[in-house]
């Protein structure tokens, strides 16, 4: 068997994959493997999105937006939300209810600011983690090299998130500022957008047709 040539690059070194196309595919297979659906919302979720957030308690209202905002504060957050301009992102759980938020909102033209929240009773699952996995990948598609995360230094999950992503973090008191840089996008990436994002919308359109089974027959039981 021919030995190979010390010369040429194999499939695991930098020189094989230039623009991180085989990197970014081998990335996506590790997410699908422990897939969980992130969908993107419109401005027709605006409701959910706002439930959602004051489902948060007070301390999980001062970690998200550095304040204990009202609901009032939330309503007025959620109304200047440009869905267009924006990238928010959701996941559902089997009541279609919205457990995680992630909002990416351009502060630049290849700058964004994010932030994200998971509801208290679907912690323990990283799903801040996903949120923020998701958010580079549709920042990356959409020419964003950099993503900047505000948070409290008390906000120890976050900065975690942060960190593992290679992040530079600068404090401010009781302030911290994350800087995470993002690989330029290509191929692999889009691809990896448009199947994940079609697997999520497929599972939602499965958990509403169950919703419908569901409410269908508690009516049937009812009639009984």
């Amino acid at each position: 068997m021919p030995k190979p040539d010390p010369g040429q690059p194999t499939p695991f070194d930098p020189a094989f994959d230039p623009d991180g196309s085989l990197a970014d595919a081998r990335a996506s297979m590790a997410r699908l493997s422990t897939w969980v659906p992130i969908r993107a919302l419109s401005r027709r979720h605006k409701a959910r999105v706002s439930r959602h957030l004051l489902a948060l308690d007070s301390r999980d209202r001062y970690l998200r937006f550095g304040f204990e905002a009202s609901d009032s504060e939330i309503a007025d957050y959620v109304r200047r939300i440009d869905f267009e301009a924006d990238e928010v992102l959701g996941i559902f759980n089997h009541r279609l209810e919205l457990t995680g938020l992630a909002h990416l909102a351009p502060c630049g033209p290849t700058v964004a600011d994010f932030g994200v929240s998971v509801l208290a009773h679907a912690r323990g699952h990283r799903l801040g983690r996903r949120l923020f996995d998701a958010a580079s990948l549709h920042a990356r598609n959409r020419g964003i090299d950099t993503l900047i995360i505000q948070a409290l230094a008390i906000n120890q999950p976050m900065l975690r998130i942060a960190r593992a992503a290679g992040a530079e973090i600068e404090y401010f008191g009781a302030d911290a500022e994350a800087r995470v840089r993002l690989p330029a996008d290509n191929v692999s990436s889009h691809i990896a957008q448009l199947v994940e994002q079609n697997l999520a919308e497929w599972d939602l359109q499965m958990k509403q047709q169950a919703r419908l089974l569901e409410a269908w027959a508690d009516t049937w039981r009812l009639g009984q």
